[in-house]
């Protein structure tokens, strides 16, 4: 009995996360065209017609792209809070009401045999809110779009056996970069996302005993590069006394290809 996952696309311009057991494979987010989602499930030997579920986190267009294609054409049932709901309806164009499902903030819905829990997070969206997936006593946490990790996600968090966690910029480069001045006081803001340093401070308190890997996600495209958001979370786990590559494991994400089917 197992849990496997795969980081499908994460980063500024597309977001996707696969999860299966052995009698449940979901989806959280569809950031991608149709056609893209499709080719990134192809990398890992699966195909969205598999698929039991699609679970929505919020409706910004790096999470919902593909939502409306693929829930018709593999007609997929979608699982949003209210608020998203609303906040999407135009843009991912009409789902069969059969095909429409509420997940509420803050519930766990039972999937098979795997509990999914959410939560909210800070980010301006409508009502923002991501997972933990509960299986045969293993712990996996998905957490990006975030402009803080309050003390409520860690405990609901805390002592994953998997984090997939947001590592978003590098401060100093969205300083000095391209974005105007209103697009980077958004991003730095308590409804943005979090640094890379502030991924590795927060992921210093929740980092358990069980923790194996780590998964820094949804960076940016103009504001980050995988090498420093790797190198500057190693720092700060370390000067916090968290060896990497000890215990635990860091790994990278990518908006374009998806990481290896893994084990929880």
């Amino acid at each position: 009995m197992t849990m496997r996952f795969s980081v499908l696309a994460s980063g500024s311009t597309g977001n996707a996360f696969y999860i299966e057991t052995d009698r449940q494979r979901l989806l959280v987010d569809a950031g991608l065209s149709g056609k893209q989602l499709e080719e990134l499930f192809a990398e890992i030997g699966r195909h969205p017609k598999q698929l039991d579920a699609l679970l929505v986190t919020h409706e910004h267009s790096d999470h919902i792209k593909g939502l409306g294609v693929l829930a018709r054409k593999y007609r997929l049932p979608v699982y949003a809070n209210e608020k998203t709901w609303r906040a999407m309806e135009q843009t991912v164009g009409d789902i069969p009401p059969e095909q429409k499902f509420v997940f509420p903030l803050g519930a766990v819905r039972t999937f098979g045999d795997v509990d999914v829990e959410s939560f909210g997070v800070s980010h301006d969206a409508a009502e923002p809110m991501f997972y933990v997936f509960h299986y045969e006593g293993k712990k996996l946490a998905l957490l990006t779009d975030t402009g803080y990790v309050s003390e409520r996600i860690k405990k609901t968090i805390e002592n994953a056996d998997v984090f997939v966690f947001e590592s978003n910029h590098d401060v100093g480069m969205l300083r000095m970069g391209r974005y105007p001045w209103s697009v980077k006081r958004r991003i730095l803001s308590d409804v943005g996302h979090i640094s890379n340093e502030e991924a590795g401070l927060a992921l210093a308190d929740v980092i358990g005993d069980r923790t194996k890997q780590i998964y820094l996600a949804h960076l940016s495209q103009d504001n980050n590069m995988k090498e420093l958001a790797r190198m500057t979370v190693t720092q700060v786990l370390e000067q916090k006394g968290l060896a990497v590559g000890a215990r635990f494991r860091l790994y990278d994400t990518d908006p374009r290809r998806a990481t290896a089917l893994a084990y929880v």
